[in-house]
């Protein structure tokens, strides 16, 4: 079984990537998909154009063939502002046009096919302020056709703070193992 990370931060061997490394660490087969490394473009919506969405020249197209090729998908993403980061929300924007994109016309069947789980981590109590994040990401499932799995929330806002929240890092540990067992 593939595992696929998608990890939506700006900071490097931050506190959600570690906490979500925690979780994989056992795993034999997975693929980190750093965001922040791949130039992708914000949306432009083109949904009711009567050409459609618009060719795009980046790397986006490269990140989705990885995802498509994994059995479970990790959504790691830092909580800002009590939401997903930037990085991420572009990513997960530029579904709109994958979904009416000829190069990928089961795009939504694909997606049924994965489980998905979120890994978030939050400096603000995050096991309270982070759930609205939490569930804006079970109604991208949804519309998507994830399988949506659960949840990992974290404490941590400096450098490396999430090796205090040891509730986090045994919750990722079990994840971990829950992953590996529906291999």
């Amino acid at each position: 079984m593939k595992v696929g990370v998608i990890y939506g931060s700006t900071r490097e061997n931050g506190n959600t990537e570690l906490l979500t490394e925690e979780v994989v660490k056992n795993l034999p087969d997975v693929i980190r998909i750093d965001l922040k490394r791949y130039r992708y473009h914000d949306i432009i919506d083109q949904r009711h154009d009567i050409n459609g969405f618009s060719p795009v020249d980046d790397e986006y197209d490269q990140i989705i063939d990885q995802i498509l090729d994994c059995e479970v998908l990790i959504f790691a993403t830092p909580i800002y502002w009590y939401g997903m980061s930037s990085v991420m929300k572009r990513f997960v924007d530029r579904w709109s046009r994958t979904v009416r994109d000829d190069k990928y016309p089961d795009f939504k069947e694909q997606m049924s096919q994965k489980d998905a789980y979120i890994v978030a981590v939050g400096g603000d109590e995050p096991r309270v302020k982070g759930l609205p994040l939490v569930q804006q990401f079970q109604y991208i499932c949804e519309f998507i056709g994830l399988n949506y799995k659960g949840f990992l929330l974290g404490e941590g806002g400096k450098p490396k703070d999430i090796f205090t929240d040891k509730t986090a890092i045994e919750d990722a540990q079990k994840l971990g193992e829950v992953i590996k067992e529906r291999a």
